[in-house]
């Protein structure tokens, strides 16, 4: 039997991560979110900040380089730019996130991989959101801010993600029939929401 691929989607503050990992529990995955940055960087030799400033962001690598360039020679500053391009950084963690899928069971979140493994018949996506408010209030205890600021970092950080999302799958970050299942955790909490998933998991996978 192909390895079970999960891929969760979320919005900010929908408990997304939280679920992943629920579910990583109730099928024995590995979980995977930041550890795909170190993996990438691994594969390449670069340094773990080039990728975490990339980090489902499009269009940011120029600013990148350009904080980089101070402390580089211009012969390592050229190297960076020419070798490794948001392209190719998306192409290493992408063999990254094949590599890890090939080897187990595995939970992944965000960063495309479930476009990336698109092909690979083990796969399950799911997008979770959740009522504005509900994110709200999260972001706001996360970062121990006010409504208003937590609503702010919200539309920015999902901004890039859809962006990031969008420039590299051709598909809409958030669009039902961009994921087998879209569901608001709002309605179930994130434990409930998690077992509903698992259980739709089971049937369509396992048929059980």
């Amino acid at each position: 039997m192909d390895n079970l691929i999960i891929s969760v989607g979320r919005q900010l503050g929908s408990g997304g991560c939280e679920i992943a990992k629920l579910l990583a529990q109730h099928f024995d995955c590995k979980y995977y979110d930041h550890e795909l940055i170190n993996m990438a960087a691994e594969r390449s030799g670069f340094n773990p900040r080039i990728f975490e400033k990339q980090d489902e962001s499009h269009g940011t690598l120029k600013s990148l380089f350009g904080s980089f360039s101070g402390r580089l020679g211009r012969a390592t500053s050229n190297y960076y730019k020419n070798a490794m391009s948001q392209e190719s950084l998306f192409q290493v963690q992408s063999e990254a996130i094949w590599k890890a899928a090939k080897e187990d069971n595995c939970v992944f979140v965000g960063r495309c991989a479930d476009y990336i493994l698109r092909e690979k018949p083990g796969l399950f996506s799911v997008f979770i959101t959740a009522d504005e408010t509900d994110r709200i209030n999260a972001v706001a205890q996360r970062h121990n801010c006010d409504y208003e600021t937590a609503r702010k970092i919200i539309q920015r950080k999902e901004a890039r993600r859809a962006n990031y999302y969008n420039y590299y799958t051709s598909k809409k970050w958030g669009a039902s029939q961009s994921y087998d299942l879209c569901i608001n955790s709002s309605l179930l909490g994130i434990e409930r929401t998690a077992e509903v998933i698992a259980q739709i998991i089971r049937e369509v996978k396992y048929k059980v």
